[in-house]
């Protein structure tokens, strides 16, 4: 088996040299799949498939600044499975956003739209414009500008965008807008709409909620209680955000939060007060430092990651790659336990296999985070029928959808024998339903 996951390596490679963020995903997911291939060497010939994207798309995206300046941007939209759904996933605004970038998500996304039980296939998408800095009317000629492009591409049973890094609510609601005007079509063609005009309820707080729901429900299957538990968070945006809420509804003590420039580190943890002073610090696009203005007990660690923090559980929800090795063994020696990804691929492969060493828990972001993309599905149903449920109906939905990921991941653990090895887990079960869904269809 070791020699077919290199021979698919060696031609992803020779096909897409450079592209080093879906070299390093696909290779997590290959090393996962060697008992599925030796069971059955049929799926070899469907993973190759798999790991060439249905479609890619690229286009020039040129707008005015408020000075009347020209700037051209590059757009991408990759949809890289149909076999169970409309492609589905979000797009990012963001100076580092690529190719490579771009097709490791939307191939994270593939996997991890499979285990929401959802008819949802996968797709990601984005730019390399950033809204920082910019005004609301910038931002809104470059959607607009975006989405007269995107829009030839996308449609209610096509392919369904959401938002991501540098896409919140208002640069949705400037890009339905335009898609409306283009098309005349008032129809749920993207996810994360305002309450108003077809969004869903919990969509805002679902990644974060679903992650926690996660964490909650595999604590509980080992024996473990949540409550009191000592965690490390990193980010402060959205994800992060709602992480600690949730957190803290559940009597849970997260520590840190953070940005690019350091973190924050509260010994007796961040609380309600806490809580809303980051709210209106990120909010306003303010960096996590100016927390320790407002609270005296808490400190600030300049150009620091928390990681080196003693904890019970780690939740990365910052970006990809942010625990490397060093980060890891710094966890594993400060007594962490449980690792629960919030962000997409947080994690080295290398501080993967620290923790493994160490007999930390580790539970990857395509299943950790898929409550986003679940509360985006509950929207495209709500839209469909032309119905709102209310909040506590979506957010017992979604807590549904979070423990079936459970019980998939430990149903293909136990099936291939590798009982709690959730990373295993997530990429077989999603794996598989893609897989039998593409036999199913036919080659093509």
């Amino acid at each position: 088996m070791s020699q077919h996951i290199e021979n698919l390596m060696e031609i992803i490679k020779k096909r897409d040299p450079n592209e080093k963020e879906f070299h390093q995903a696909v290779e997590e997911v290959l090393n996962s799949l060697k008992p599925v291939f030796e069971e059955d060497e049929s799926y070899i010939e469907v993973m190759e498939r798999i790991l060439e994207p249905e479609r890619m798309i690229m286009f020039r995206v040129a707008w005015t600044d408020d000075n009347g300046k020209q700037h051209v941007n590059r757009g991408y939209r990759v949809q890289f499975n149909g076999a169970i759904g409309p492609y589905k996933g979000g797009l990012r605004f963001s100076p580092g956003v690529c190719l490579s970038v771009i097709k490791f998500l939307a191939y994270e996304q593939t996997f991890k739209n499979a285990l929401t039980n959802l008819p949802l296939g996968s797709g990601k998408g984005g730019s390399d414009f950033d809204p920082k800095g910019k005004s609301d009317n910038e931002v809104m000629r470059f959607c607009q500008a975006f989405m007269t492009e995107l829009a030839k591409h996308i449609g209610p049973n096509i392919d369904v965008p959401a938002g991501d890094i540098g896409v919140g609510g208002r640069e949705i609601g400037y890009l339905f807008g335009q898609y409306r005007r283009i098309t005349n079509h008032n129809e749920g063609v993207l996810t994360g709409k305002g309450l108003g005009w077809g969004g869903s309820k919990i969509r805002t707080e679902a990644t974060g909620y679903g992650l926690v729901y996660i964490a909650k429900e595999i604590l509980k299957r080992n024996s473990e209680d949540i409550k009191g538990k000592r965690v490390v968070v990193s980010g402060a945006g959205n994800v992060a955000q709602y992480t600690l809420k949730k957190l803290i509804e559940l009597g849970a003590k997260p520590i840190t939060a953070s940005d690019s420039g350091g973190y924050i580190y509260e010994e007796d943890g961040i609380d309600e007060e806490g809580l809303n002073i980051i709210f209106k610090i990120k909010n306003n696009r303010g960096r996590i430092k100016e927390y320790v203005e407002e609270r005296k007990n808490a400190k600030y660690f300049e150009g620091k990651k928390p990681w080196d923090q003693k904890c019970d559980i780690a939740m990365p929800c910052a970006t990809q790659n942010e625990i490397e090795e060093d980060d890891a063994k710094k966890l594993s020696e400060n007594g962490c336990k449980f690792v629960f990804e919030g962000a997409n691929m947080p994690t080295t492969s290398e501080a993967v296999c620290v923790f493994r060493k160490n007999n930390v828990s580790y539970v990857p972001g395509k299943a950790c985070n898929a409550g986003g993309v679940a509360t985006s599905g509950l929207e495209m149903a709500q839209n469909s029928i032309r119905q709102y449920w209310n909040a506590e109906e979506v957010d017992s939905k979604l807590e549904h959808i979070m423990c079936e990921i459970v019980d998939q991941m430990e149903n293909a653990c136990k099936k291939y024998n590798k009982e709690g090895d959730y990373q295993a887990g997530a990429n077989i079960a999603g794996f598989l339903k893609v897989a039998d869904s593409m036999k199913a269809q036919g080659i093509f």
